[in-house]
């Protein structure tokens, strides 16, 4: 597979190095495939594969959504399923995913269960009803507020870089992880200045969406292994709910890891990277399993 190329249904596809069996990496809100590519470079007997989400890196946000200018997580899930089917031919690919990610790789999961031989997910965003009521008596999204009001055009790269690693959140990527964040999360324009390929508007819109899908109803029906990794739990955090994710999720084993945050993987790739590892030999060493470390 080239460095990048468009798959079936106008999806950005990503070769991110390794040889073996296929993993595939799905990244958080706001992110690309790129963001992963630390921990795939620790990950060399794997083919690791990434992909950006619509609206996202390099891939359109679409006009076929659901319902006209609305966005629908679900419409994230179909895209992933749809490229785990396409890359399954020689045999079930290895789902990594992070926040968002991990949220559309359990709807795929749902879909194409034959398409994996196992999931791997970074505090996955599935809200179950009560949080969803929660949510919704608090009066608004803080993240979609954060996200409409964040620059989106900065003079260089190193001035973005500069700027994202002087402050929370960023700025607890390691080096390695923002160059990877900016360097193929901007594009240069007319103007000569670098924007974000992500708009703050569909972020933010992303956001207001993540409440809305039924994936939590739907947890006890997964058949394949999956691995919930987390930070440090924190109050109003996605790692506060991750447990209850692998709780719902049968034989699903659960791991904390309190040193890091909700952007374990940009943080702590060598930690992320072991564990993606050691499910990859776990997974395969299920009988009948064709995954092949």
């Amino acid at each position: 597979m080239p460095p990048a190329q468009i798959a079936v249904g106008g999806i950005a596809v990503h070769d991110l190095g390794g040889t073996g069996a296929t993993a595939l990496y799905a990244h958080a809100t706001g992110f690309h495939a790129h963001c992963w590519s630390p921990v795939a470079a620790r990950l060399p007997g794997l083919h690791n594969i990434g992909y950006d989400a619509r609206g996202h890196g390099d891939t359109p946000i679409g006009t076929d959504w659901p319902a006209p200018g609305a966005l629908d997580w679900r419409v994230y899930g179909d895209d992933a399923a749809l490229v785990a089917r396409s890359l399954a031919g020689d045999g079930a690919v290895l789902g990594v995913g992070h926040s968002m990610g991990g949220a559309a790789l359990l709807m795929a999961a749902l879909a194409e269960p034959d398409a994996f031989c196992g999931l791997v997910l970074y505090e996955p965003i599935v809200i179950d009803a009560d949080d969803v009521a929660a949510l919704g008596a608090s009066g608004g999204n803080d993240l979609a507020k954060g996200a409409r009001r964040r620059r989106s055009t900065f003079a260089s790269l190193a001035d973005a870089i500069a700027a994202y690693q002087s402050k929370p959140p960023l700025n607890a990527f390691i080096p390695e992880a923002m160059e990877a964040y900016v360097r193929h999360g901007f594009a240069a324009g007319d103007d000569g200045q670098e924007h974000l390929k992500c708009t703050p508007e569909h972020e933010a819109r992303s956001y207001e969406a993540a409440p809305q899908h039924e994936t939590w109803r739907h947890l006890g029906e997964i058949t394949i292994p999956v691995w919930l990794l987390c930070g440090r739990p924190e109050a109003g955090r996605p790692s506060e709910r991750t447990a209850s994710v692998a709780a719902e999720i049968p034989g699903a084993r659960y791991i904390e890891l309190d040193h890091l945050g909700h952007f374990g993987p940009m943080q702590g790739p060598d930690d992320v990277a072991a564990l993606v590892g050691e499910a990859a030999m776990a997974f395969h060493d299920r009988q009948g399993d064709p995954f092949r470390p």
